[in-house]
């Protein structure tokens, strides 16, 4: 896209290196701290599953038996390999199992046993590596075969029965009626739950649980949806919260396509420990690297709690330093699904504009990335025919302004979780406005000097102003003064901290090691 806006590419620079010293210290400390969710999404690569009769995954018991043993700072692999060859056993699933029967004891070996233990846990975890290679390259072989949807934005419908059966049907029937992504929105409070539930599920609320076989049904339900529409349609869940590298793991394995990984929203909106989210989701986005996977940011959701026009510059700003802790992880622009929204208040005078010239700036400052357009929700009031119009100018929005993801609003935001038949409303109105649109991207332009580029250089010009204070303080300093949806989340506070160690001096991760070799 051309530079709509004029905006200085002086300035654009000295934005993306002040959000590379910021987020620098923060990726220093990821590297050098691991976690619980970290060292079980390992086990995971390496073949652990299952959970025990009491639904308390096996990859928990053992992390849980070593930690105890040895702690957490020397990783999971070394001591649970050596084990495993002292013990005889030949399966860590087993292994688990007789540790949490206390059968089982865990150390951190030096010399021969240590190289030994280091060697097994390599070739075991590059087997789970190899396996999400060979889905990203089954992924690749389908578009191919079905193609992609014919037009941009991609249509992005969220399904959410709590029952992994009903959703199925639901999530065929949205893309026969033109959805192109199907996104399958977790249980409310799974974020906070330190283990992933086992098996398929039927009892979440206003949600449905993200778990390996859920992933691995939903999956299987709309490659048979593909081969019937002949377009690939893509599937994404939430990889967040106090499980967020685990979650990343199950999604590579069961070829999801794209996931919610967002550097903050769990600090800021779960009360999760800064630390603890920083390691999790630098590991979590190098498996999504590895993968294939599309992120999806929530800038968004700070719109929610914050004022959409006197805040606008902190999604700027978090809108660039998850681009920063992203490519550092490895993701390539491509899947680089960065958040933001149509959250003014549709009252205030020229708010359409607004959202244009704050739209349009997401657009030019990162002209690679698929963006995610999110829908209004703060001010929707139940009166469902200003809620279709309201999503109607989003959907206008998106077209203008060459979004790439549009998830899909619905007229019942504030009223009920939405019905098929509220689908179908909501899913029309996008069809009509992209249709009618075509390319109307191609011919939106601001009028020099006008409303819309002064409004998007006001807000570049914020946004590196808090990148500086940023620099001078320190990010951690900045979440805890709630800089960010006006959320106050200390760096010693939040769950999940106890689930933090520093690298001991021999600490192995062999996930890791084999991910950065690239």
């Amino acid at each position: 896209m051309a530079n709509k806006l004029d905006l200085d590419r002086a300035r654009v620079r000295q934005a993306r290196q002040l959000a590379r010293r910021a987020g620098k210290p923060v990726v220093d400390l990821a590297r050098s701290h691991t976690t619980v969710a970290v060292e079980r999404a390992v086990l995971r690569l390496a073949g652990v599953s299952g959970a025990d009769p009491d639904g308390i995954p096996w990859v928990n018991r053992l992390v849980d038996a070593v930690v105890a043993d040895v702690g957490l700072g020397y990783g999971v692999a070394v001591p649970a390999f050596h084990a495993l060859a002292a013990s005889g056993t030949h399966d860590l699933t087993l292994l688990a199992q007789k540790a949490a029967a206390g059968s089982v004891r865990f150390e951190a070996p030096g010399g021969s046993a240590a190289t030994a233990a280091r060697r097994a846990a390599r070739k075991a975890v590059a087997a789970g590596i190899r396996q999400i290679d060979r889905r990203r390259a089954e992924r690749e072989r389908l578009v191919t075969r079905y193609g992609d949807p014919p037009r941009r934005p991609w249509i992005y419908l969220i399904v959410a029965t709590g029952d992994i059966y009903e959703d199925i049907p639901q999530a065929q029937a949205a893309a026969r009626a033109g959805a192109d992504v199907i996104a399958v929105i977790r249980s409310t409070g799974q974020s906070l739950l330190d283990y992933v539930p086992d098996g398929a599920t039927r009892e979440g609320f206003a949600g449905t649980y993200a778990t390996q076989e859920n992933f691995r049904l939903m999956r299987a339900a709309l490659d048979e949806t593909s081969r019937e529409l002949r377009r690939y349609v893509r599937l994404t869940n939430y990889a967040s919260g106090l499980c967020m590298p685990e979650i990343a793991t199950l999604a590579g394995l069961e070829r999801l396509d794209m996931m919610l990984n967002d550097s903050m929203y769990g600090i800021l909106f779960r009360d999760i420990n800064p630390v603890r989210t920083f390691v999790d989701q630098r590991f979590s986005r190098q498996i999504h690297a590895r993968a294939g996977i599309i992120i999806n940011t929530g800038e968004d959701n700070y719109l929610t709690t914050a004022d959409a026009v006197d805040e606008a510059h902190t999604v700027t700003v978090s809108q660039l330093l998850n681009e920063y802790f992203a490519k550092e992880a490895g993701l390539e622009d491509w899947q680089l699904g960065l958040g933001h929204a149509f959250e003014i208040n549709p009252d205030l005078p020229d708010s359409f504009r607004l959202e244009l010239a704050h739209a349009l700036l997401a657009r030019e400052l990162f002209p690679k990335a698929p963006l995610k357009w999110m829908p209004p929700t703060k001010h929707m009031t139940g009166d469902v025919f200003r809620g279709n119009l309201l999503d109607g100018f989003f959907n206008l929005a998106g077209t203008m302004t060459g979004q790439s993801i549009l998830l899909v609003g619905m007229m019942t935001e504030a009223v009920v979780t939405p019905w098929l038949s509220d689908r179908d409303t909501a899913l029309a109105n996008v069809r009509y406005v992209l249709g009618a649109c075509g390319g109307l991207h191609e011919d939106f332009v601001p009028a020099p000097g006008g409303f819309i580029q002064r409004r998007a250089h006001q807000v570049l010009d914020e946004s590196v102003e808090l990148l500086r204070r940023i620099v001078d303080d320190g990010l951690l300093e900045a979440i805890g003064a709630g800089t960010f949806g006006i959320m106050k989340r200390p760096a010693d506070g939040g769950k999940g901290l106890a689930g933090v160690a520093r690298h001991e001096p021999d600490y192995y991760n062999p996930a890791t090691e084999i991910l950065e070799e690239r």
